[in-house]
C-alpha cells in the first residue's frame, strides 16, 4: 500500500511541475489616475501583440491600486514591486534606472502637441506665431512628466500638480491657459469632459523629439529581451503599422497638421540612443 500511495504522490508532484512550467507569467502594468485612458486601449494592443509575438507566454493584469507615473516607476524599480511594467516617454534618468524597449509605441507621437484650450478663448491663439510668443501663457502639467522640464527649457511658462484630472479643471476655470495634450490623447480627453467648456486650439503644433517606451523592471531582464523580440518581429511582418494606422492613422487630416503653426522645440532630456535614425518608427505626418 506505501508503495502504491508514493506512486501516486510522485505522479502528483510531476503533474504539478509540469503545469507550472507552462503556465504564463503574470505581467503587472500601473493603473492610471485618468477616468477615461486615451492611450490604454492602444498600449495594451501593441504590448498583447509583442507578448504573442515573442514566443514567451505572458498574461497581462492591471494594478488594484491607482498610480501617478513617478509612484509606478519607484514601484518598477523594486525587487518585488506592484507592477513590472510601465509606459512612458523617455529620459536619460528612466533609461539609467529601468530597461527601455527602444522602439517608440506611438511613433513619436507624444512628443506632437495640441493645445487644449478654454472653447471663449480660441481665437485668442491664432496670432501665437513663436516660442517667444507662447511663453505669454501658462501651461498645465502633471509634476512628474519629462514634458514640465521639457517646457520650461524652451522658456515656457508651466505650473504644475500630482493631480490629473484636476488640470482639466484648472484650463475650464482659466487658472492655467492651456494643456498641452499629444495627437494620441487629446480627442478622447476632449470627448471625455463635454461639461467644462474646453476646444482643441486648431492653430499651433507643438512638436518636439521623444519616445513612448515600455520600460520593464531592471530584476527581470528577460521581460525586456522577450518584448523586443516581439516588437522587431511585429515591425518586421507590418503588423505595427497596420495596428498604428488602425488607430491614428486619420490624424493628418482630423487635425489639419498640415495648415497649423508649428513650433519645434528642443528636449535637453533626450537619451543619445534614441533610434532616431529609423525613419520607419516615426510618425511622418507633416510630409506632403
Amino acid at each position: 500500500m506505501w508503495r502504491w500511495q508514493r506512486w501516486l504522490w510522485l505522479a502528483g508532484q510531476v503533474l504539478l511541475m509540469s503545469q507550472a512550467a507552462v503556465a504564463a507569467d503574470r505581467i503587472v502594468y500601473p493603473r492610471h489616475q485618468a477616468l477615461h485612458d486615451p492611450q490604454l486601449d492602444y498600449v495594451l494592443a501593441v504590448l498583447r501583440m509583442a507578448v504573442d509575438k515573442s514566443g514567451a507566454s505572458y498574461d497581462l493584469e492591471q494594478s488594484p491600486q491607482v498610480m501617478v507615473q513617478s509612484r509606478a516607476f519607484a514601484e518598477l524599480g523594486k525587487p518585488h514591486g506592484a507592477v513590472d511594467i510601465v509606459w512612458a516617454m523617455t529620459d536619460i534618468e528612466r533609461e539609467r534606472n529601468y530597461l527601455p524597449v527602444r522602439i517608440p509605441i506611438d511613433k513619436g507621437l507624444i512628443g506632437w502637441r495640441l493645445a487644449l484650450v478654454r472653447q471663449a478663448d480660441v481665437q485668442r491663439w491664432h496670432d501665437v506665431r513663436s516660442i517667444s510668443a507662447l511663453s505669454a501663457y501658462v501651461a498645465g502639467q502633471m509634476h512628474d512628466w519629462p514634458d514640465t522640464a521639457i517646457l520650461r527649457a524652451n522658456g515656457l511658462k508651466v505650473s504644475t500638480t500630482s493631480n490629473y484630472e484636476g488640470l482639466f479643471q484648472q484650463v475650464a476655470i482659466n487658472r492655467i491657459d492651456y494643456f498641452p495634450r499629444s495627437l494620441i490623447e487629446i480627442g478622447d480627453e476632449l470627448a471625455s469632459h463635454p461639461e467644462l467648456g474646453l476646444a482643441v486650439d486648431p492653430y499651433l503644433v507643438i512638436r518636439y523629439p521623444t519616445a513612448f517606451y515600455f520600460f520593464v523592471s531592471p530584476h527581470w531582464p528577460d521581460l525586456a529581451v522577450d518584448l523586443t523580440r516581439g516588437m522587431e518581429a511585429a515591425i518586421a511582418d507590418g503588423s505595427f503599422d497596420r495596428l498604428f494606422d488602425r488607430y491614428f492613422g486619420e490624424l493628418t487630416a482630423r487635425y489639419r497638421l498640415k495648415e497649423r503653426t508649428v513650433l519645434n522645440l528642443t528636449n535637453p532630456l533626450l537619451p543619445a540612443q534614441t533610434p532616431l535614425t529609423r525613419k520607419g518608427l516615426w510618425f511622418q505626418g507633416m510630409q506632403r
